[in-house]
């Protein structure tokens, strides 16, 4: 063992901070960017936001009148014939017009289940006492509308408010399952439905053997046994049509009309529209914001000190670098979203059923481009479509064989199984072989599992439970 010195060759890649700027750019939605961009601009002095060119046109504008017909003729362009980025409406992508105050409209926030339960309990005479049980019986309450937490850990809950004992808790809770909607805060599917029949008038036909139903016999419900139920409640077809149909008419989970979640909005990346019989795309307006140098502070370089004109020249540096960052940005989007588009044109044509299989590599390799790219660029990225917006990962799914020797996309073949299933006789359901079978005169290569794999990822039952609901 000595010590020694050693020359050795070999290449290696360097993430410069350029390129490192780039590739997290690249996977940023467009809302994310958004706020990249407003940080650098509070952060960096050299880098000035530009307006709009649709901006400056409509500020031009509103100093003019009103460009009369003949002279909008003589530019040379009609509804018809103007190019693809211009004619897109102001409304597409701009938020809603402000008020008359100036202030842009708010949706109001959707009311929660816990929310219409809450102002039920405040409008209830009650003690104080039972109104902190209340609260506490309405906040342990899930989104279906059940009550999983048991009386005791309610008390212990309460322990440093009231000392309550779990017949108070119960009290208060049976009173709470006729607030609207009925039957919250049961703890079971049986005790939640006999609330829901408590509800219900004395001579509404078949309430009895509703509640028989309901209580003694909701395993053979679920399994929709006819001829045994009939059999467990001794009466006859028509008697127990009029018992199903009051049983059905019931909600098993109350809570489901108010958990919904909160809509998400997404603004399209790009759009694709057919012009003159050919599909193009262009990038939405405002997908590339315009930031520019401040000529201000980059005159100030050459007369400042030392270590002033040091950190301009840095962030002089840094800005121009995210300019270019931004550029490769949005030609990369662009690129992945024509070839998207030129790969899926049979979809934006006829639809999902003629979506063609479409893996990353694929467009990695028309545009020569790596996989990781198309992966970042792909993902939170939004094509806005005649059929729809959709991400751009929606256009990419894995192929079947078929029996000419091409492919057809999951997708596709999903499309195909949801429309043989919307038309299949309600009595008569199709059965996954059935399905499979139909697939393969269709000359596409499937086995019966893969159709079961299919369906369930679509969420449709099986056809003993299709059956069953027909």
């Amino acid at each position: 063992m000595k010590p020694a010195l050693q020359l050795r060759l070999g290449q290696s890649l360097a993430l410069t901070p350029q390129l490192q700027q780039a590739i997290r750019l690249l996977q940023l939605s467009r809302m994310e960017l958004e706020l990249e961009l407003n940080l650098a601009l509070e952060s960096n002095p050299l880098l000035d936001l530009d307006a709009p060119a649709d901006e400056e046109a409509e500020s031009a504008s509103e100093a003019e009148a009103a460009p009369e017909p003949a002279q909008e003729a003589a530019d040379g362009f009609d509804g018809d014939e103007m190019p693809l980025d211009l004619q897109f409406e102001r409304s597409d992508y701009r938020g809603p017009a402000p008020d008359d105050e100036g202030l842009e409209p708010q949706d109001a926030e959707a009311e929660d289940l816990r929310d219409h339960l809450l102002w039920q309990l405040n409008l209830m005479p009650m003690s104080p006492r039972d109104r902190a049980i209340g609260t506490a019986i309405i906040e342990a309450v899930d989104d279906d509308g059940y009550l999983a937490e048991s009386a005791e850990a309610l008390c212990d809950a309460l322990a440093t408010l009231h000392a309550v004992s779990p017949d108070e808790v119960e009290s208060v809770r049976r009173r709470i399952q006729h607030f609207d909607p009925i039957g919250v805060a049961s703890r079971s599917l049986k005790e939640c439905l006999a609330v829901q029949l408590d509800e219900c008038a004395p001579e509404t036909p078949g309430l009895a053997l509703a509640r028989m139903l309901v209580d003694q016999h909701l395993e053979a419900l679920a399994r929709l046994d006819r001829g045994r139920m009939q059999q467990l409640l001794d009466c006859g077809a028509e008697a127990f049509d009029t018992v199903l149909a009051l049983v059905r008419s019931l909600v098993p989970r109350p809570g489901s009309g108010y958990a919904a979640a909160t809509p998400e909005y997404v603004t399209p990346d790009a759009y694709a529209r057919k012009v003159a019989g050919r599909w193009q795309v262009a990038l939405a307006p405002g997908c590339q914001p315009r930031l520019g140098i401040n000529e201000h502070y980059a005159s100030l370089i050459a007369k400042a000190r030392r270590d002033d004109a040091q950190y301009l020249r840095g962030q002089l540096q840094e800005a121009r670098w995210l300019i270019k960052s931004l550029k490769t940005r949005a030609e990369t989007m662009l690129k992945v979203a024509s070839a998207i588009v030129r790969a899926q044109e049979g979809f934006l044509e006829f639809g999902a059923e003629a979506m063609r299989p479409l893996v990353l590599k694929d467009v990695a390799d028309e545009i020569g481009m790596h996989e990781s790219t198309i992966s970042r660029v792909t993902t939170r990225k939004y094509l806005h479509t005649p059929r729809g917006t959709f991400e751009f990962k929606y256009f990419f799914s894995s192929g079947v064989t078929t029996v000419d020797g091409g492919a057809a996309s999951a997708t596709a073949i999903q499309a195909i199984m949801k429309k043989l299933i919307d038309e299949e006789p309600p009595t008569r359901p199709l059965s996954d072989q059935a399905l499979a079978n139909e697939l393969n005169q269709r000359g596409i290569n499937v086995a019966r599992r893969t159709v079961a794999k299919y369906r369930e990822a679509m969420h449709i039952p099986s056809s003993n439970d299709r059956s069953r609901l027909g």
